[in-house]
Parts: structure tokens; sequence; C-alpha cells
């Protein structure tokens, strides 16, 4: 089976996604930002190499024309750690990466690297600058505990930290680290609205 890459989006609309930058530069363009970043990374990453599916929140928006077209599912109920690790399982028996819609440095390079690391381990963790994590992937042969993600500090310096410590274990592998947007200072000075 070919190789998974789902990105997790949100439905683009003002006060709902990218709150955090909003309180740097408006709710409004903070919206603009992420649906056109959504557009150019969903445009970039496709590759012959793999499928995208986009995991779309909340669920009432998978046939919203504000999200880029192409193969999409709904993230589901539960909490952000229910939500990857039922998106990651799915998709089972190819090896997946999930990743963030927010990281505007990723590219094929990238996507490709992680992939490859699923061949001789069992999860892979793209370190972001912040402490978290902008992408995680998982092997179709891992022997992966249920669940994947509990008792993490989402959002936290800590995050990766406590992720990695409950699967210790597992074959792990750490990709490149990227720089996820959450506030104003996260943006790349070319991205700036």
């Amino acid at each position: 089976m070919r190789p998974r890459l789902i990105i997790m989006a949100k439905e683009p609309r003002a006060g709902r996604v990218k709150t955090r930058l909003g309180q740097d530069i408006g709710l409004v363009p903070a919206a603009w930002w992420y649906r056109h970043q959504l557009a150019r990374l969903t445009r970039r990453l496709t590759d012959p190499r793999w499928d995208i599916t986009l995991a779309v929140a909340p669920d009432s928006a998978l046939t919203s024309r504000a999200l880029p077209a192409g193969t999409r599912r709904a993230q589901g109920p539960g909490d952000l750690g229910a939500r990857m690790e039922r998106l990651l399982r799915a998709e089972r028996p190819a090896p997946a990466v999930l990743i963030g819609s927010d990281i505007p440095g990723v590219t094929p390079a990238h996507i490709a690297r992680a992939l490859h690391s699923l061949a001789s381990h069992d999860m892979v963790f793209g370190p972001s600058e912040d402490g978290g994590f902008w992408l995680v992937g998982l092997s179709p042969s891992a022997p992966a505990p249920r669940p994947l993600f509990r008792n993490i500090r989402w959002s936290s310096p800590q995050t990766l930290a406590d992720t990695r410590a409950q699967l210790g274990h597992l074959r792990l592998a750490t990709t490149d680290t990227l720089r996820d947007v959450d506030t104003l200072a996260d943006l790349p000075a070319s991205l700036c609205p």
C-alpha cells in the first residue's frame, strides 16, 4: 500500500483557527493566513510517492469550499491525542505520517525522510522548536500501545518529551526540527500578512 500523509486541518474561520496568532495580527488576518498556508502546503506536498488525506475539524466542515480539494476525513471526537491516534491507525497496513497544517517550512524531502525512517523504526517524530512536534509517523508493523498519546501536556515545551517517555520500548526515530506558527514571532518575515 502507498504511504499516507495526513494533514490535520481546521476550517479557516476567524476566531476558530490560529487564535494566538489572531491576538497579534487580528482574527480575520490570522484566518486568511491559515487558509492560504493550508492551500500552499497541500500543493507543495502533493507527490507521487504518497497519498494525502486532509483530516478536517470540525467534522461538519468536510464539504467546506474554504478547504483545499482532495481526500478528506473527519477528525472525529476526542482530545488531540485520541484524534491523531485514530487517524494514524486508520491507515494501517500502510505507513503513515501526520502533520499539522501550520508549518510553512515543510517540503516533500522532509516527508520522504520521515517515511523512509519508518522502514526501520516503529514511530518517527519531527520536533518543533517549541518542544512539541510537527510530525508523527507510525509504521504498519509497530507494536504500538493503546493509547499512543496519554498524559501529554499539549502545547507546552514538554509535549514531545511526554510523548516519547511513554513510548520508550518502541524504536523511535527523529527527523528534521521545524517551526510551527502559533504567534507573529513564529512567522518568517516573508510570510507576514
